[in-house]
């Protein structure tokens, strides 16, 4: 399970990331596709990890909204 988060990009896609992973971004249409596709990017990104003897980090949940 890992966090992510999910934004309207400027070119009408939906950008979502997962923090924890640094440069862990896809992208996607519609919020299911791009979900769709973090997954797999996260799924590749942790293969390439452990392929390399690199520890994977283990994710840490905290969420706080702000209201300016």
């Amino acid at each position: 399970m890992r966090e992510v988060i999910l934004y309207p990009g400027e070119d009408g896609y939906w950008v979502v990331e997962c923090p924890i992973l640094p440069g862990c971004i896809s992208q996607g249409k519609t919020k299911d596709e791009a979900l769709k596709n973090i997954k797999e990017a996260i799924s590749c990104y942790i293969h390439s990890l452990e392929d390399d003897n690199l520890l994977v980090p283990k994710e840490k949940f905290e969420v706080s909204v702000v209201v300016v």
